[in-house]
């Protein structure tokens, strides 16, 4: 006889779509703070400290080369 290795694929992504789209409560939480409080400061604190570990880097490549 045949095996029945039948799968539900709809409950699957059922159950996968609640996961995805159900942030703990903590995260709902920071998220409703992280929005009032206004624009992407976080970003624009990440490209300055990108900026400036390139310049770095730049820096210490130049050093080398020269010593």
């Amino acid at each position: 006889m045949a095996e029945n290795n039948y799968e539900d694929n709809a409950g699957n992504t059922q159950m996968f779509r609640a996961f995805v789209e159900t942030p703990p409560a903590q995260e709902r939480a920071n998220v409703s703070v992280h929005r009032s409080s206004g624009g992407g400061g976080g970003r624009t604190g990440m490209i300055a400290l990108g900026a400036i570990v390139a310049v770095v880097v730049v820096v210490a490549v130049v050093w080398l080369a020269v010593k």
